[in-house]
């Protein structure tokens, strides 16, 4: 097929889905058979998945707007969707532990979610998380020999063949990133110090202690491949698909415990919408539980609070809050003033031998990559960089509501550091950082340290509180498990209530070690394997 045919049969798409869906809008009906709220990274596969049923009505619905825009497209431009429309831009509270500094937390707020503005990490996380999930729910479903099916079945991976571990053929199509020299001499430094490589980063450096391998991406040709591109796009053009923008879900609608539809406020408008099977939160880890607590389940204390009746008491509703903390980063002066942009590549380590899963994230970039707390040290253009970061915190944080009308903004209480073990694990991975710049293998590309600048003690661990972000991972405020603090079942369905699921990383009992978009990517294929399986399609 010649270029110009596939443009042209590109277009020819593109403009049937405009018109489809246009008109669908405007025929916006009253009821679905299932609705999905929320078109990111889990909502986008649980939509397409239920969507394949010719005979199934799905609403996907969507607080944001279109992905089409160059922001979003071209993978390079993905920092100016920061702050911008496309982002919620939460804010946490003021946080002791990091000297009172208020973290900002970007957030997918368009087609896609996070797989629109992210980094496109592709990262499965750990055999031992999934392990743990399992555990937790009592369903060997969510074990990891059940996961990495999925994967395999789910991937177009473009590196190396490694049938055991890798699919191909999938909707998610992977790439490893080019080794240069500087990156082969990283890893060749961190097998000095007793940390292995590896031929991809999500075979079986997932399943041992940990190791150093080339990040895996989602674009091709310098572009995006968001979950929604990949996944609800292609099915855009069929009656049976409204996705519905600009549209946010304020509250569920009950019938005693049974949830029968979602209000929404939409083109200047509060609408109800039925739902004649199930209805699905895929809202993230902070607004599905805002929609939950406004609805009605939480903590019955918070709900009485603020005037809202008790459908569901679930203390564990906003609680267990998660993510993972980076530092911007670790940077050498390059002996060469010109040095090539290139190499990407992650270590994966621990920072206690005792551990038995990773604890520490450090990505290796060509360049200087600061932010505006480091900035101050200066740094050179020619330079490179290790960002060390912390993929298992101790610490949970918390949400509460502020008021019950939807406008009213959720308190982040991160608790970042809150546990002393974050700042032990954050120190060691800096120093490892370190100790795998003066290896003898980078001793060719280390001119001086330009950050931490050889800052040791008490001053290293100012630098950390100063200037410790987050990852944007938000993660694990309605857990799946059997406890009295499980929001969810095994089924991902909410404990006492009828015909509601949770498919996002609010489900996750603890942060899965990594980037996060991969493991939310599997939550909606479970989840809509269980819809197809419990509603016989």
């Amino acid at each position: 097929m010649t270029v110009s045919l596939q443009n042209s049969e590109t277009a020819a798409f593109i403009e049937r889905v405009r018109i489809n869906q246009c008109k669908l809008a405007d025929n916006l009906r009253s009821r679905y058979d299932f609705i999905v709220c929320g078109a990111g990274l889990s909502g986008s596969v649980v939509a397409r998945r239920l969507a394949e049923n010719s005979e199934i009505s799905v609403l996907l619905i969507e607080a944001g707007g279109s992905d089409d825009v160059p922001s979003v497209m071209d993978a390079g431009q993905w920092a100016s969707n920061l702050g911008s429309e496309r982002d919620w831009d939460f804010q946490a509270l003021p946080n002791p532990h990091l000297n009172n500094r208020i973290l900002r937390m970007a957030m997918g707020k368009v087609l896609g979610g996070g797989s629109s503005i992210n980094v496109m990490y592709w990262v499965r996380g750990h055999k031992n998380d999934w392990d743990f999930f399992a555990a937790e729910a009592g369903d060997e479903a969510w074990n990891y020999e059940s996961v990495l099916e999925i994967y395999r079945c789910m991937e177009d991976w473009q590196g190396m063949p490694d049938p055991k571990f890798r699919g191909t053929g999938g909707l998610v199509y992977v790439e490893p990133t080019r080794a240069t020299p500087l990156s082969l001499a990283v890893s060749e430094g961190a097998r000095s110090v007793g940390i292995p490589a590896f031929e991809n980063l999500n075979g079986r450096m997932m399943e041992c202690e940990g190791g150093w391998s080339q990040v895996e991406l989602r674009q091709r040709d310098g572009k995006r491949l968001s979950i929604f591109r990949s996944y609800t796009f292609p099915y855009m053009d069929r009656p049976n698909l409204t996705v519905l923008t600009r549209a946010m879900v304020t509250r569920l609608v009950f019938e005693g415990k049974r949830v029968t539809g979602v209000e929404i406020a939409y083109d200047g408008k509060v609408r109800r919408i039925s739902a004649g099977r199930e209805i699905v939160l895929s809202l993230g880890a902070i607004n599905t539980p805002k929609v939950l607590m406004q609805s009605g389940i939480g903590h019955e204390d918070e709900l009485r609070r603020f005037g809202i009746p008790v459908v569901q008491h679930l203390p564990g509703v906003g609680k267990n809050f998660q993510d993972h903390l980076l530092l911007f980063g670790c940077v050498w002066e390059h002996e060469i003033d010109d040095a090539p942009p290139g190499g990407n590549s992650c270590l994966l380590w621990r920072s206690d031998g005792a551990l038995d899963t990773p604890d520490m994230q450090c990505v290796h970039l060509e360049g200087a990559y600061t932010s505006p707390e480091t900035a101050k040290f200066n740094a050179p253009k020619n330079a490179w960089t290790l960002v060390p970061g912390v993929v298992r915190p101790k610490s949970r944080g918390q949400l509460h509501l502020t008021g019950p009308n939807p406008l009213d903004t959720m308190e982040i209480d991160a608790n970042f550091l809150g546990d002393p073990d974050d700042l032990k694990a954050f120190l060691g991975s800096i120093e490892l950082c370190r100790e795998i710049a003066h290896s003898s293998a980078l001793r060719p590309f280390v001119k001086r340290e330009v950050i931490p600048g050889g800052l040791k003690g008490p001053d290293l661990e100012h630098l950390v509180r100063d200037s410790i972000l987050t990852y944007w991972h938000q993660t694990c405020t309605a857990k799946m498990g059997r406890d009295s603090m499980s929001v969810v079942d095994n089924k991902l369905k909410v404990y006492g209530i009828e015909n509601l699921r949770i498919a996002d990383g609010s489900i996750m009992p603890r942060v899965t070690t990594g980037n996060t978009m991969g493991p939310c990517v599997v939550i909606g294929e479970r989840a809509a394997e269980m819809l197809k399986r419990e509603h016989q399609m």
